[in-house]
């Protein structure tokens, strides 16, 4: 991943880099002494006071060409201050807060749907700087389920992952269902960039939406569902200014993705699966709905 660069909405994303540092150094001091006449009569008076001026004299001379220096020396240390500062700019700036971010949307926390007889040891979430782009997923399960019955069926997504597939946890960071439902995924925390297991080879800076259900050519996508897509989108995007409209720089992890590891793709930022790897998820009825979401996650960021 390579530093935060924006061509026409595009935006790469970076690692984690250093603060600019300028070195510097205390002045040397000035030193020196200065005799002190105490107070006489006669002639030897006057000749105290002739050599004090002889001396305050040459004292303030000398320190001239002193004070010279120490204001030439300032004005250069700003001037490299303001060099340094315009040429070594930390390559790991956060992405800015700007004002495009959207309301969180209700959020149902895993522990609606993961009870202790179903959970196991795992270790513990890892997390990457920003999520950068949003897939979109489907679940490939059956689409005439009772909305009361879901956190049933995440349960079986789970043990389904996590047992068969042998994975540490659910892959999808969030699921929602037909009803407009959102239900926390993964763990580690909704607001928190967690590294999740949806997208082979483009699983870091992203978040992966599961739709729960099947969304194949002609099947019906709930209003809701879509809604709720585009509600969660423009939050967690929101989170880093990322426009739902734009493209990001991703690079591919994995050899299995789409595209083979160390390859540079440029990729909506909310994205069917299939953008990153070979398959037809999310199906090509929640795909034809892309567009709409993307457009209306921008409309909820107020661009």
């Amino acid at each position: 991943m390579r530093g935060p660069v924006k061509t026409s909405r595009t935006r790469t994303m970076v690692p984690p880099g250093g603060t600019a540092h300028i070195a510097g150094g205390s002045e040397p001091g000035q030193g020196g002494s200065m005799r002190v006449f105490r107070k006489a009569r006669g002639a030897w008076t006057r000749l105290a006071r002739r050599v004090w001026a002889r001396r305050a004299t040459v004292v303030a001379l000398g320190c001239v060409p002193g004070l010279l220096a120490v204001l030439a020396l300032v004005v250069c240390a700003v001037g490299v201050d303001r060099r340094v500062v315009g040429r070594e700019r930390p390559v790991a700036a956060p992405l800015p807060a700007g004002p495009h971010r959207a309301a969180r949307p209700v959020i149902v926390p895993r522990s609606r749907w993961l009870d202790a007889g179903s959970a196991h040891a795992q270790p513990p979430a890892r997390y990457d700087d920003h999520v950068v782009a949003v897939f979109v997923h489907h679940t490939d399960s059956p689409n005439a389920y009772e909305c009361a019955d879901v956190p049933r069926i995440i349960r079986s997504l789970y043990a389904g992952q996590t047992g068969v597939r042998r994975w540490d946890d659910i892959g999808y960071n969030f699921l929602v269902d037909r009803c407009g439902t959102i239900y926390e995924g993964r763990a580690g925390g909704v607001d928190r960039a967690v590294t999740g297991a949806h997208t082979q080879g483009f699983n870091h800076g992203t978040a992966g939406i599961a739709a729960i259900g099947t969304f194949g050519a002609g099947t019906p996508v709930p209003r809701a569902m879509t809604e709720a897509i585009a509600s969660l989108a423009a939050w967690k995007l929101g989170l880093s200014d990322v426009d739902p409209r734009a493209t990001v720089r991703l690079v591919s992890s994995n050899d299995l993705s789409r595209y083979t590891a160390g390859t540079s793709a440029v990729l909506p930022t909310l994205a069917g699966h299939d953008a990153g790897f070979m398959t037809n998820c999310p199906g090509a009825a929640l795909t034809s709905q892309l567009p709409r979401i993307r457009s209306r996650a921008a409309h909820l960021q107020g661009r």
